[in-house]
């Protein structure tokens, strides 16, 4: 019996006649660990796509960035990364504390090639892995069900493996983001927030940060 296959899927796969070749995929490029390969493709990259569902089963997709090898493969069947300060929602944060049940992706655009992995995760300020990642809020470790290669066609070109600039540096210091600059978000910014935009050069009007982001300077 599929593990990826239910009874919705076969429909589809039976109106378009992909039953059998659905079936031969499954068995030849789903694995059910991490292999070398995998490893090396996983550690080298600088994003990836982190997909939750929250309690009540809806989704959640989220583009997750760090310096290369910020994701890191501890064993055959565990993934790790941390969680850097975002915009204070926490939804895949979450979502993961509630329903450990992800999705991962990851992606190079030259050469094109992009593998998935399905996993059940778990989320820790206390993880011994904190001390690797400076600037981190916390770390998610997470247990992989199976690790497979995705179709590469429809894959823009882009630049692999380019780095945030406001990925944590050693001590865990970062730029403050734009948007965290703007005038009318001060009073509701984290107390670790409060007098850095004036720090870093002043706060910022909405407008001036809309300017900003379509220059790609946000």
């Amino acid at each position: 019996m599929s593990s990826l296959f239910g009874d919705e899927h076969r429909s589809l796969q039976d109106q378009f006649d992909s039953r059998q070749l659905a079936d031969v995929l499954e068995a030849v490029i789903v694995q059910p660990e991490i292999d070398d390969e995998a490893k090396a493709f996983i550690e080298s990259r600088s994003f990836f796509f982190l997909s939750t569902v929250n309690a009540q089963g809806h989704p959640t997709v989220s583009h997750k960035g760090g310096a290369v090898g910020f994701v890191r493969v501890i064993d055959r069947s565990t993934i790790a990364f941390p969680s850097y300060d975002g915009n204070g929602m926490f939804l895949s944060m979450g979502n993961i504390a509630g329903d450990g049940r992800i999705a991962l992706l990851f992606m190079d655009f030259d050469p094109p090639h992009r593998l998935r992995a399905h996993a059940n995760a778990v989320v820790s300020s206390n993880d011994p892995l904190m001390s690797d990642y400076p600037g981190a809020d916390l770390i998610v470790r997470a247990t992989v069900t199976n690790v497979f290669v995705n179709c590469p066609r429809y894959i823009t070109p882009r630049s692999p493996t380019a780095e945030p600039k406001y990925v944590p540096d050693a001590n865990g210091q970062a730029p403050l983001p734009g948007w965290k600059k703007i005038d009318a978000l001060q009073p509701f910014l984290p107390a670790r927030f409060q007098g850095v935009a004036e720090a870093e050069g002043g706060v910022i009007t909405g407008d001036e940060y809309g300017r900003r982001l379509q220059q790609g300077n946000a």
